[in-house]
């Protein structure tokens, strides 16, 4: 693994991190300011504003314990990172206080600005059975 590469692992490993203890301002600080956040089921949320809103409103109504699997990190092009995950875990619906299994996969594409990888697209679906 490249030290690109593996700066990419580690991003996604805070990015887990992040979405761990709900923390918006964490997950902020790994995407790009045009950066874009396309969760299943929802429009795509472009830009810092629009991707922060998009995070509190996901922390405001769920809690997730997840964990991440790395697939797949593939440089591009010096400036382009390309990241495939799984990841499991549950969700606990805020609102009721339920519990449900959580399995995704992801796709990530990373950016470098400045000398540091941040997150330019993101994409998930769900694996759980309907």
């Amino acid at each position: 693994m490249s030290a690109d590469e593996k700066a990419v692992a580690d991003a996604l490993m805070a990015y887990e991190k992040a979405l761990n203890e709900s923390d918006t301002e964490a997950v902020m600080r790994l995407y790009a300011q045009d950066g874009v956040f396309m969760p299943q089921n929802s429009p795509s949320s472009v830009g810092a504003n629009a991707v922060r809103s998009a995070y509190v409103a996901v922390f405001n109504t769920i809690k997730l314990t997840v964990k991440f699997e790395i697939a797949e990190i593939k440089q591009l092009s010096p400036d382009w990172i390309l990241a495939r995950t799984n990841s499991a875990g549950t969700v606990r619906i805020n609102a009721t206080g339920a519990v449900i299994p959580e399995a995704n996969q992801e796709l990530f594409v990373f950016e470098k600005h400045g000398g540091s990888w941040k997150i330019a697209r993101y994409c998930f679906t769900t694996i759980n059975p309907a």
